[in-house]
C-alpha cells in the first residue's frame, strides 16, 4: 500500500515547508488519529479522507490525488499517494 504525502509550499518556493508521510501500512489506524479540525479542512476542499483509505488500496493507485493553492494565504498543498 502507497504511503499518503501532503506537502505544503509557501509562495512559489520549489521545496516544501512542511511535508507529512503517512505509511501506507498505517493508513487505516492512523485515519482515527487526524484531528476534526484537519478532516474539516479536508471536507472544505472537497477531500474525503476515507475515500483516499480507499484509493489507497487499489495497487494501480500512485501519484497526485490533488493540488490546492490557496492564493489569500500564498500557500500550495499537494496530496499524493507514493
Amino acid at each position: 500500500m502507497p504511503d499518503l504525502k501532503v506537502r505544503v509550499f509557501k509562495g512559489s518556493d520549489a521545496q516544501p515547508t512542511t511535508t507529512v508521510t503517512i505509511p501506507g501500512g498505517v493508513l487505516k489506524i492512523a485515519r482515527n488519529l487526524v484531528p476534526q479540525r484537519a478532516l474539516a479542512a479536508l471536507r472544505d476542499q472537497g477531500m474525503d479522507l476515507d475515500e483516499i483509505v480507499r484509493l489507497s488500496e487499489q495497487p494501480e493507485a500512485k501519484g497526485k490525488l490533488v493540488e490546492i493553492e490557496d492564493h489569500s494565504k500564498g500557500e500550495r498543498v499537494i496530496i499524493s499517494l507514493e
